[in-house]
């Protein structure tokens, strides 16, 4: 049997941090799933999800978690995942205007409102080419529940990008086949 989980990981950037992890996953038994990860500032930050024999999930958890002494902190959850009827139907906002505080609190509040999950959230901010000003970029993947009014969305959004001076687009993603 095996036993899923989902793990954070933050530390200090150096090489050989995934290398490190991977290997104690794999000196457990495991398999390395899927991930996310990339450095932030100084510091690198991942989550991944890995399925490690269950009888070995408590030597993966404590090795992981010794990690600590070498400046690498690591999170691990059982994943135990939902599993929908039908599956939310999904959707993908992107974002672009000048930065400014608030905007992801604004766009999200908004998004809650029409109980909307948000599954991925990619974010950034770069100088505009023009005006070097600070551009902030958002990309979501989103999962909308069943019934969601998705022309109501999509004029609050735009009430709130009107707002912020941002532009935002909402599109619904084509089922998968």
């Amino acid at each position: 049997m095996q036993a899923p989980l989902v793990m954070t990981v933050i530390g200090r950037d150096r090489p050989g941090l995934v290398e490190v992890v991977a290997r104690l996953v794999a000196a457990h038994g495991g398999n390395w799933l899927e991930s996310r990860m990339c450095r932030l500032g100084g510091e690198f930050a991942g989550i991944l999800r890995v399925q490690v024999p269950a009888d070995r999930e408590a030597a993966l958890i404590a090795a992981l978690t010794n990690l600590a002494a070498e400046g690498l902190t690591v999170v691990a959850h059982r994943d135990q995942p939902t599993v929908a009827a039908s599956g939310p139907a999904a959707a993908v906002i992107e974002l672009v205007g000048q930065d400014r505080p608030g905007i992801v609190r604004e766009i999200s509040a908004e998004l809650a409102r029409h109980g909307v999950n948000v599954e991925e959230l990619v974010t950034e901010c770069s100088s505009a080419p023009m005006s070097g000003e600070p551009l902030f970029k958002a990309r979501a993947t989103l999962g909308l529940p069943a019934g969601c009014d998705l022309a109501a969305l999509r004029t609050g959004l735009e009430k709130i990008a009107a707002d912020l001076l941002v532009d935002v687009t909402l599109e619904p993603l084509s089922p998968q086949s």
